[in-house]
């Protein structure tokens, strides 16, 4: 360390801005003591705000736009006929990292065939939502465009079980059964592809 002080100033740190304020410590006049001129500038600011734009909307009756790379809910897929887009491959829970996929495989039995596209189906899908981080990774991984994250939040739960998704929870309607909710759904995920192939390729 210097012995005289005035070197000491070269030792000292040095602010990375400009925006810091020297204090002035002299005693406050009779107007600063009486903190009027403070109390008119805040309720000015008050007032000013009543009168802008409201950065609030009413939720859940208004909603904002969603972002084009926007990630929520997974869903899984069908096609035209009906039938489950998963093969079971394993390619999506491979390449999740926070391993929140789990899945089982099953060989499709005779007579099933309209349930499931490919002779291998999932017995069993889950995702934990408590563990994904919304990254995209399983959907770009999927080989059988089967996965794909929609523009839907995860809603709030009390348990922790709740936040686990299984098949029943995951797949899109039957578009023999539920024709409408079907095209809704499919609709949303070329949407979303297409947002995906724009984001790509800008």
């Amino acid at each position: 360390m210097p012995a005289c002080g005035g070197d000491l100033k070269r030792y000292m740190m040095q602010p990375l801005t400009n925006r810091a304020k020297v204090l002035d410590l002299k005693p406050l006049n009779f107007m600063e003591r009486l903190y009027l001129p403070n109390i008119m500038n805040g309720m000015w600011i008050t007032l000013r705000h009543i009168f802008k734009k409201k950065a609030t909307i009413q939720y859940p009756e208004e909603k904002r736009p969603f972002s084009p790379v926007f990630r929520g809910l997974h869903v899984l897929n069908r096609d035209e006929e009906g039938r489950e887009r998963c093969t079971a491959c394993g390619l999506c829970a491979v390449a999740c990292p926070a391993e929140a996929i789990t899945m089982e495989a099953a060989e499709r039995m005779k007579g099933e065939e309209h349930l499931y596209r490919e002779e291998k189906y999932a017995a069993r899908y889950e995702i934990n939502m408590l563990r994904c981080i919304f990254c995209g990774l399983c959907e770009e991984a999927c080989p059988k465009d089967a996965i794909y994250l929609s523009e839907t939040f995860a809603p709030a739960n009390f348990t922790r079980k709740g936040f686990i998704y299984g098949k029943p929870d995951l797949l899109i309607p039957d578009p023999k059964n539920e024709p409408g909710d079907f095209s809704l759904a499919k609709g949303q995920i070329e949407d979303r592809k297409e947002k995906v192939r724009k984001d790509v390729t800008a």
